[in-house]
Formats: C-alpha cells, structure tokens, sequence
C-alpha cells in the first residue's frame, strides 16, 4: 500500500497553468476594468494613500515639482509687488523713492529672491524694505506654505520607506510544497523563514484554495475560496518565529485535498495561497506576506531536508541550502489507500486480540471477589 513514488512528469500536452492571483513573490494578478469615472475621485480625495502608493518615479517628479512650482509661483508674486512698486531697473525712479525689495530688477532676480526666502538660504544680496505692508504678508505666507511642503513630501518618503511590505521582503517561503507522512497523518508541508533576527509578534498563518466550482444549479464560480488550515508543531497562533518553520495541512475527509491522488495531482487546476500575518519587532507595524502555488509545484512523495543543527560551540545553525530541497520517502498513492491501510492494521490487531481472549480457561466474573479466611471452621457432620 506504501511506496516510494517517482517523481512526477508533466503529461504530454499538459500545459502549466502561468496565469495566478497571486505571484510567488505576493503580488496580485488583478486588474479592475469599467471603472465609473466618479469613483475617480475618491483616490483624489484619500489623496495621502495614494501619494504612498504610488511608484518612486512619480513621487520625485511630485517632489521636483512642488518645491520649483512653488518657488515660481511666489517668484511672480515678487515680481509683480517689485513691478507695482516701481522697483525694477527698467522703470524710471524718482528722487527718494522707497523701495520694497532691494535688488529685484527682474523676473530672474525676483526668482532667485523667491528660492532664498523659502529655503532660509538668505544670501544678503535681497532682501525685504520693511516699507511695504504687502511684503510682510507675502514673505510670512510663502514660509508657511513651505513649511507645508517640506512636511508632506518628508512624510511621504518616510512613508514609503518604512512600508511594512518592505518588512516582508524579508520573510521567505519554500518554492515547493510536499505531501507526506507526519505524525501518522498524510500532510501538505510548506516551509517559511524570517530572514532578520528580529521577531514576528503575533504571527498567524493560514492558507485559501482557489479553484473555478460549478454549483449544483450550474453558476459557475470563478476562483471560489476554500479556507485551508495550516499549524505547526507549537500550535497556530503566536509562533515563536525565531527559526525557519514547517507548516503542516492535515489531508483528511474534511480537507479540500481529500480526493486527491499521486496520478490526479498535476492534472488539477487550483491555487494555493498561503498567507502569514504578523508584527514586526522593531517598528510595531503590521505585515502580511502571501505566496501561492500550482498544483506543479506540490511534490507528492517528497519531505523536506533538515536545516537546522548545533555547532560544538552550542549555538544552532539554520543551513539555507536545503531550505527548498526535499527527497523522497515512502508515501502513499491516496489518502483512502491510507485509511484504508490504517483500518485493516486496527482490524488484524482487534482479531488478534480477540483470538489471544478466547485462548482463556473460564469466563472472567467481575462480580466475583476473592476473599481470604483466617480463622479455622469447624464442620459438623449429621
């Protein structure tokens, strides 16, 4: 009933299915279409999520672009008061005429002025009269308004640098999952490791199984969600993340997986997407790194290599050589070929015995006690 199974080769014209929600390293394979143009506008409004959002390349341009937009706009601003004002070289001044702005004489120079007001860079060449109520207000404006920026543009960058999808870059699965022997139960396995030394706190994992059903009024359900449950040996929630683990998905009858077989496997369409939930040590923020697999690279007949083991100095070593290896053991074709090899031991060993309880003298009476007289007893024959 056990064997060693082969690996598997893809059948002639099988093709493997490339397409998936979910990519291995946990981005998603979606796109949305007929988007009604005022939904537009509720990205504009939640404007700070999108500003996170979206790629390194527009935010530079975003940063480029608000502080030169903003340095120009004010630029004209100067050069109009300066213009108003008749400080500029080109206009004809009078005897005692009190400027606004010293040394503004053009569109240039009023930029320049601009720059140097809103970066506190404050050369001495230009600078504000004081005789003009105007300026005052424009320049406490224009320090504000840079302020403003500087703030915004600061947090987004921290923002998107601090991301925790970047935490779960470092946070790996194996390439493969295997179905084999554990504990006496026929089980999928999948390894995950945490790179860092920090911990994940809290770390939950589960998994979703997805696959197009036909219900039985003949809708047809594109990837309908299948909850899988995944555990490990210390149990399944708040893991003590501090090496890699192996986690474990028991195949039985109320497993999705139950009907599977060694030969059905790498004919099957579904995808499995594996998810690990936690919080990071080091910056309190919540993480979730996902991955997925095909049924090509579930191994039937496979166990992982160990990887961890202790160094003569007492310190444990994590090998991550053979992280995704696996080698062959003794696996059986089908979970029924499983119980059903499991009830025939249980029935020899109850026929067994039962056989051992027959070879007895008697019937055992549980009513019956054994009692011990101490004292002689005199008979009296009549």
């Amino acid at each position: 009933m056990f064997q060693l199974l082969p690996g598997h080769i893809q059948p002639t014209g099988h093709r493997t299915r490339k397409s998936r929600l979910v990519t291995k390293d946990g981005h998603c394979n979606i796109e949305f279409g007929n988007i009604e143009y005022s939904n537009h506008f509720a990205f504009v409004v939640d404007f700070w999520t999108t500003f996170v959002e979206i790629r390194w390349r527009f935010v530079l341009l975003l940063f480029v672009a608000a502080f030169t937009g903003s340095w120009f706009v004010f630029s004209l601003l100067w050069y109009w008061i300066a213009k108003s004002n008749g400080d500029l070289t080109v206009q004809n001044q009078t005897e005692g005429h009190v400027r606004c702005i010293d040394n503004v004489n053009g569109l240039t120079t009023a930029f320049l002025y601009s720059l140097e007001t809103q970066t506190t860079i404050g050369y001495g060449g230009r600078a504000l009269t004081g005789h003009c109520a105007g300026t005052v207000a424009l320049i406490i404006f224009q320090s504000l308004v840079g302020v403003f920026i500087n703030c915004f543009m600061c947090g987004i960058i921290l923002a998107k640098i601090s991301l925790p999808k970047k935490r779960a870059k470092t946070v790996t699965f194996s390439n493969t999952a295997v179905i084999c022997l554990k504990k006496g139960s026929l089980c999928l396995l999948i390894r995950v490791a945490n790179l860092r030394k920090t911990l994940l706190i809290g770390s939950q994992i589960y998994g979703k199984l997805l696959k197009t059903t036909t219900t039985p009024d003949g809708e047809t359900i594109i990837l309908d969600q299948v909850d899988v449950d995944f555990t490990v040996d210390a149990g399944k929630d708040n893991l003590f993340f501090v090496c890699p683990l192996t986690l474990y998905h028991v195949i039985n009858r109320s497993s999705p997986f139950y009907e599977l077989t060694a030969d059905t496997l790498p004919l099957q369409d579904f995808e499995l997407v594996v998810f690990l939930d936690g919080t990071a040590e080091s910056t309190s923020s919540s993480c979730q790194v996902r991955t997925s697999y095909i049924p090509q690279e579930i191994q039937w007949g496979y166990s992982f290599l160990p990887i961890i083991s202790r160094t003569k100095t007492g310190k444990y070593r994590v090998d991550f050589s053979n992280f995704s290896k696996s080698v062959q053991v003794t696996t059986p074709h089908c979970v029924h070929c499983f119980e059903t090899d499991v009830d025939q031991r249980n029935h020899n060993s109850y026929n067994k015995e039962n056989h051992n309880n027959h070879l007895k003298l008697g019937i055992d009476n549980l009513g019956f006690q054994v009692i011990d007289i101490h004292d002689p007893v005199d008979v009296t024959k009549m």
